[in-house]
């Protein structure tokens, strides 16, 4: 089993919701340091950023490395990789992250200021 944090889609109300509902373990805050990035409004990319004091709203999950492998990995966009992050009690655990190269293009919009992709989604009248 591996824990990882969920800050999009996979997230309870979600459209993917559903394939780890079962994992569910809880809300959950990255431990500050972080940035946050609206791609194309579809999904958030995560960016680890020390010295930053921004912490992300998510949710933590506990499934198998078979499921991570073959369906959580394969529906990811490129623009996302697979990472470790600190969470707000200190521990480590997965999540996807902005791919290196990503930032550099200048086509995400920072949206770290909303703290989470639910928050931001309410700016545009959307829900996750």
């Amino acid at each position: 089993m591996a824990r990882i944090f969920f800050n999009g889609q996979a997230m309870a109300g979600g459209p993917f919701h559903a394939s780890v509902a079962d994992g569910l373990i809880g809300p959950v805050r990255t431990a500050p340091g972080y940035r946050f990035f609206s791609i194309g409004d579809v999904c958030p990319g995560l960016l680890p950023a020390p010295g930053t004091g921004a912490a992300i709203d998510g949710e933590l999950y506990d499934i198998t490395l078979e499921h991570l492998r073959d369906v959580i990995l394969p529906g990811e966009p490129r623009e996302l990789e697979l990472g470790v992050i600190e969470l707000a009690d200190g521990s480590a655990c997965l999540s996807m992250l902005l791919a290196r190269g990503e930032l550099e293009k200048g086509v995400h919009r920072e949206i770290t200021e909303y703290g989470g992709w639910r928050a931001y989604l309410a700016t545009l009248g959307r829900t996750a």
